[in-house]
């Protein structure tokens, strides 16, 4: 969400993003007012932790460059902070925020992909510098832990804070789930 500030006093990776995530929801919410049907609102934040310093979105080669060649064949933490907040017809607005968290190794690179990955412009606005999803893929060599969370949000964490809010997930399929 824009305008939101994305700065964080939190010691660590997995605070910082989880007090960004809960303060676009914050905000998201606000810009809602009192829901007047039943409502979601799910905002995130990811940051790559590499050895203790976290990583967010580069926003220009000689950064991303810079950390593709630091995370070139070492593996880093993605965290990613998730708030969810339900809301019914004139209700209050309810809340959770959680971080899900997932090994990622990368392959070694050579100078030649970084700077070929890095001209795509792919790797400029994502946390981290890579994605797995798009044309960073490849030189992710494995990952531990929830894939969807590499990708922006954890659906396995996304179901159990929403059944916590009392939002079962497989009502979110609508009329399929009963068929």
């Amino acid at each position: 969400m824009s305008g939101v500030d994305e700065s964080s006093t939190a010691p660590d990776t997995a605070g910082r993003v989880a007090e960004i995530a809960a303060r676009k929801g914050e905000a998201a919410v606000s810009m809602l007012g009192m829901p007047d049907a039943a409502t979601i609102v799910i905002a995130a934040d990811t940051m790559l932790d590499m050895g203790g310093v976290s990583l967010g979105k580069p926003h220009d080669a000689a950064t991303a460059r810079a950390r593709l060649h630091d995370m070139s064949g070492s593996c880093g933490v993605l965290h990613t902070g998730h708030y969810v907040a339900t809301g019914g017809p004139g209700g209050p607005w309810r809340h959770l925020v959680d971080v899900a968290s997932t090994v990622v190794r990368f392959a070694a690179m050579s100078d030649a992909e970084i700077d070929a990955y890095i001209a795509t412009g792919e790797p400029l606005e994502v946390a981290g510098s890579f994605t797995i999803d798009g044309l960073g893929g490849p030189f992710i060599s494995g990952i531990e832990g929830d894939p969807s969370n590499v990708v922006g949000l954890s659906l396995p964490l996304l179901r159990v804070m929403l059944a916590k809010l009392g939002v079962p997930w497989t009502s979110l399929w609508g009329s399929a789930a009963t068929a």
